[in-house]
């Protein structure tokens, strides 16, 4: 399921905190990015048209809740990148971001953590 920058900014909302109203995930995304609410209510129901939310009734309102896992999102949009940019190779990712300084002290010391738990 392919989820836009955009859709993925009302996804997090709703893994953040769920089921919620319409009006709800605009007041949280709608104003940093410039948005209204009818964008954010046009994003939701493209959510619903690709079932990765649901929709339940809730008086006169609709609460929504995701139907797609975060972990699930997160593993297929980083298997993407991976693909698309190293080849489907995780080093050369570290190594790009080693490079550019992006690596923190504590990213380095999680990495080893990572390595020695795969060598295990």
């Amino acid at each position: 399921m392919k989820i836009s920058g955009a859709e993925s900014m009302v996804m997090e909302a709703l893994w953040r905190r769920a089921p919620r109203s319409a009006e709800d995930v605009a007041a949280e995304v709608a104003a940093p990015q410039g948005w209204t609410e009818a964008t954010v209510k046009t994003l939701i129901n493209r959510l619903l048209k690709k079932k990765a939310v649901e929709a339940e009734r809730d008086g006169r309102r609709y609460l929504y809740r995701p139907r797609l896992a975060r972990e699930a999102w997160l593993a297929a949009e980083s298997e993407t990148v991976v693909d698309r940019l190293f080849g489907g190779r995780v080093a050369p990712l570290v190594s790009h971001f080693s490079k550019s300084g992006k690596l923190t002290p504590e990213d380095v010391a999680e990495l080893k953590r990572l390595i020695a738990e795969i060598e295990e």
